[in-house]
């Protein structure tokens, strides 16, 4: 069950502005089949106040436990072996089960060789459990297990070392509601102190509660054949040192039925997943508000996996929220990926992916913080695209970044030379939108560096593209229109497809085309008519174009590419003012905010070495 389209919106002020630039709104269907509003998906889904704090308060709280007890109060439960012995209340032993029948304080130590610990309290109020150099293992079902309880708390003690191995096939009593894993329960579980525990889920899950699971501490290590730890109404981490590793995902909700319920929400800590399938997953929302985060699913960005496997890193099936921590992904499918919206506004992301980097179905907000795609097919993907701040890098194989709606209703624009081709017409994808507004955007990519099935935008920021060398493909790829009116942007790549901003930009920018193709490496500067350099870039691969836009470019004055000299110590992602083009060769003269008529959403450029050149 889908969460409900309104908890995404956002005031209509908000929603008008992230809109500017896009063609069009149409009709659209919801990723549950209902027929809603005008551009609602869209517009819900570009939720520029999508952060950690929103995400939660939409989301039911986890319970808290009470961190301090009595300790004259607790029931000493001492493991021998093959059964037990009690000193106190609440607790029955048959053989090698043990039973506590009742809310209060439990201290477990000892070693348990085949056998259970089993929570059937009936009465209202916690029940703690104190692990105090703890063993249990069972070769028939869970060796600790909750039935029934208003709530539990599984304590490590200070300085102690705790176990728990399940059988590898469970023999289920006809009157219990059957277990899944190695730590099971059916209340909300909460596990705290600052002991260790070890967890081996030999028949399916590690960790398991059919209610809430909170981590507060401890250093915890789980290795499961299925999943690793699992809450179905949420799995929040607090801190903690974790180390998981699961033959199925690694940290898991999974409630389809609370629109407010199945969320994974990481504070703090330091967890290390390492999962065949998806790294950390929810049915609703993935938020990381701080902790460290390493996180390996499939065998990586390498890997070669099955037809129907897709070992995600981070899922949430609604968002994937991040405003902080560090997140360390390599990843055999995409490395982030959400069916709604993926929103960054802080943190540290370095990410591997076999496929997208990043991807959201609706729209990728990213408003604050550090992304490194290391490597990627296709860098950030999205229905709408929106980078209004933070520090972004992408390395793709394919498109850098590429928006493609999930609702997608191309309509075919001839209106000018922005959808006009080679005998005909391109298909423009109303829904479909990149923005830049602000922070610093670098891709290096082998298909198109900015790809928008629609428009794209741009008020502000710093972006840098290291395009394609193929003539196939182009730096800037839109189908709509690229209205420019702040920021810069400089774009290199293969000539062929080359694009610039829409003519009427307010501000304006300038395209050279190349007779040569210029080397990885070479250095080239955009020199106004007095010969002054505006700005030199560094290339990091080959190209034969160039585009340039910033506030110092002037509509219909003259500029020179020239090809040489060195670019400045204030050189950031190659992109400097302050060049040296003493030797450079001229490569070419355009007109600034000239655009000539070809394939696509910009056409052809003004050409270097003797005049404009339309492509053919």
């Amino acid at each position: 069950m889908r969460r409900p389209t309104l908890k995404l919106l956002l005031p209509a002020a908000l929603t008008a502005a992230l809109l500017v630039g896009c063609s069009s709104t149409t009709d659209a269907t919801d990723s549950t089949g209902s027929d809603t509003a005008s551009g609602t998906v869209i517009e819900a889904a570009t939720d520029a106040d999508l952060t950690v704090e929103s995400a939660m308060a939409a989301n039911t709280a986890a319970e808290t436990v009470e961190s301090t007890w009595d300790e004259s109060a607790e029931v000493t439960i001492a493991l021998t072996g093959s059964s037990a012995t009690v000193d106190g209340d609440g607790v029955s032993v048959d053989g090698s089960t043990v039973t506590i029948t009742a809310p209060g304080t439990y201290r477990v130590s000892g070693t348990l060789d085949d056998g259970s610990l089993v929570v059937n309290s009936t009465g209202d109020g916690l029940v703690r459990i104190v692990l105090d150099d703890a063993s249990l293992s069972s070769t028939t079902t869970s060796p600790l297990q909750v039935t029934d309880a208003t709530a539990v708390a599984v304590v490590l003690e200070d300085g102690t070392a705790n176990s728990l191995s399940d059988a590898s096939e469970y023999v289920y009593a006809a009157d219990v509601d059957e277990p899944n894993a190695a730590l099971f329960s059916t209340a909300d579980l909460t596990i705290t102190g600052t002991g260790s525990l070890d967890v081996q889920g030999n028949a399916n899950d590690g960790i398991a509660s059919k209610d809430g699971l909170v981590i507060e501490s401890g250093t915890i290590t789980v290795d499961a054949v299925d999943d690793a730890i699992r809450g179905k109404d949420y799995v929040v981490v607090n801190g903690g040192t974790l180390d998981v590793t699961a033959g199925g995902d690694g940290i898991k909700s999974d409630n389809d039925e609370d629109a407010a319920l199945g969320y994974v929400y990481v504070s703090g800590g330091d967890l290390t997943v390492t999962a065949v399938d998806d790294g950390l997953t929810a049915t609703t929302d993935v938020i990381v508000g701080g902790g460290t985060i390493a996180v390996q699913t499939g065998g990586g960005a390498g890997a070669s996996v099955a037809d129907d496997a897709t070992p995600k890193g981070l899922v949430g099936d609604v968002s994937v929220v991040i405003g902080g921590g560090t997140l360390l992904v390599d990843a055999a499918d995409d490395a982030v990926h959400s069916g709604g919206v993926v929103s960054v506004a802080d943190g540290v992301l370095t990410l591997a992916s076999g496929d997208d980097g990043i991807h959201a179905d609706n729209a990728l907000q990213i408003s604050g913080g550090a992304i490194e795609v290391t490597d990627s097919y296709e860098g950030l993907e999205a229905g709408q695209i929106t980078v209004a701040g933070g520090d972004v890098s992408v390395i793709a194989s394919d498109d850098g970044v590429n928006a493609a709606s999930s609702t997608e209703d191309a309509t075919e624009d001839t209106s000018g030379d922005a959808a006009a081709g080679p005998g005909g017409e391109m298909a423009t994808d109303a829904n479909a939108l990149v923005t830049i507004s602000g922070g610093s955007l670098y891709v290096e990519s082998e298909g198109d560096g900015l790809d928008s099935n629609g428009s794209m935008v741009m008020t502000g920021g710093t972006v840098v593209v290291a395009g394609p060398t193929n003539s196939g493909n182009g730096a800037l790829d839109f189908n709509g229109t690229f209205e420019v009116s702040g920021g810069e942007l400089i774009a290199v790549g293969a000539a062929g497809m080359a694009q610039t901003p829409t003519d009427g930009s307010s501000q304006s920018f300038v395209g050279f085309t190349m007779s040569t193709t210029e080397g990885d490496g070479s250095v080239v500067h955009v020199l106004d008519a007095d010969g002054n350099v505006v700005a030199s870039f560094q290339a990091t691969k080959s190209f034969s174009s160039v585009v340039y836009t910033s506030s110092d470019i002037t509509s219909g004055e003259e500029y020179t590419l020239s090809v040489g000299g060195s670019v400045g110590d204030d050189a950031v992602n190659g992109l400097s003012h302050s060049g040296d083009a003493d030797g450079a060769s001229s490569v070419g003269t355009a007109t600034a905010g000239t655009v000539i008529a070809g394939m696509g959403g910009g056409g052809g450029m003004a050409g270097g070495d003797g005049g404009g050149r339309q492509r053919p």
